[in-house]
C-alpha cells in the first residue's frame, strides 16, 4: 500500500494569518497520524511565510510515523535536517520568491552539488528524495546523484487529468518504470487529490509515498479532516 504523508504547510499559514496558536500546528499533525496517516511533511522555507523552522524542531516529538521534511538545501536548511534527523528529506529546487514549488531539479546540471549534499544526509541516516519533473534523462540523473529515491513533480499530470486527458499519466509511467529498473524508490506530490489519487496510484507501479498537503486541506473544510484522510486510504490500498 502506497503512503500517505500530510503536508500541513496550510495549517500553518492559517494559523500565521491571525498570529497566536490557533489551529494548534503540533496537535494537527497529532490527529492526523491518529486518523491514519502514515507520514507527516513539511515545507519550511527561508521567509518562514507557513512552516517556521522552530516548527520543524516542535514536530520532532510529535511524529511517531515518518518525518518528511521538503525544502531547498541553502545552509540553514541542511543544518536544520542534519539537527533533527527526520525519516526523509526530499530536496526541492524552489526560489526564495516562489509561491509553492513550481520544478523539478535539472539533476544532471546539478549532479555534483545534489550529490555532495545527498552523501551528509545519507552518512547521517536520513533517506533522501529529489524532486522531479517526469523526464528520463532526468531519472537517470537522478540515479547518478546517489539518491534513494525520486518525488515525482505531478502538477502536469493533474491539471491534465482535470481536463479529460488520461493520456497525461504516460510519462509518468515511463519515468516509474525506469526508476524501478534503476532501483529508485517512487514518491510522488503536487496537486495529488481525491479526484485523480485513484488513477494515478493506479497506473504508477512502485509508488512509495504521496505526500498532499493543499488538496486533503480545502477537501476537509467540506468533508471533515478524519473522513478525507481516510478517502485517501482506501484509494491507495493494493
Amino acid at each position: 500500500m502506497t503512503k500517505l504523508s500530510v503536508n500541513i504547510n496550510k495549517i500553518a499559514t492559517l494559523r500565521n494569518s491571525r498570529g497566536g496558536d490557533v489551529p494548534n500546528l503540533i496537535q494537527f499533525a497529532k490527529d492526523v497520524q491518529n486518523f491514519g496517516a502514515e507520514g507527516i511533511t513539511i515545507h519550511p522555507r527561508p521567509d518562514e511565510r507557513h512552516i517556521r523552522y522552530q516548527d520543524a524542531y516542535d514536530l520532532t516529538s510529535a511524529v511517531h510515523t515518518e518525518y518528511n521534511i521538503e525544502g531547498n538545501p541553502i545552509p540553514k536548511f541542511v543544518d536544520m535536517v542534519l539537527k533533527i534527523k527526520p525519516t526523509q528529506v526530499t530536496l526541492v529546487p524552489d526560489s526564495i520568491d516562489a509561491i509553492t514549488s513550481n520544478a523539478g531539479w535539472d539533476t544532471i546540471k546539478h549532479k555534483d552539488f545534489l550529490a555532495e549534499v545527498i552523501k551528509e544526509f545519507k552518512a547521517n541516516g536520513i533517506r533522501t528524495s529529489i524532486f522531479v519533473d517526469p523526464d528520463l534523462h532526468q531519472i537517470e540523473g537522478a540515479k547518478e546523484t546517489g539518491t534513494d529515491r525520486i518525488e515525482l513533480y505531478t502538477e502536469a499530470f493533474a491539471h491534465q487529468y482535470g481536463l479529460g486527458n488520461k493520456e497525461a499519466i504516460n510519462p509518468y509511467m515511463k519515468c516509474a518504470g525506469l526508476a524501478n529498473t534503476l532501483q529508485l524508490g517512487i514518491n510522488a506530490g503536487h496537486d495529488l487529490s481525491l479526484d485523480n489519487i485513484k488513477f494515478f496510484k493506479e497506473n504508477i507501479t512502485g509508488l512509495l509515498e504521496v505526500s498532499i498537503g493543499h488538496a486533503l486541506i480545502t477537501e476537509s473544510l467540506y468533508m471533515g479532516v478524519e473522513n478525507v484522510i481516510n478517502m485517501y486510504l482506501e484509494k491507495l490500498k493494493d
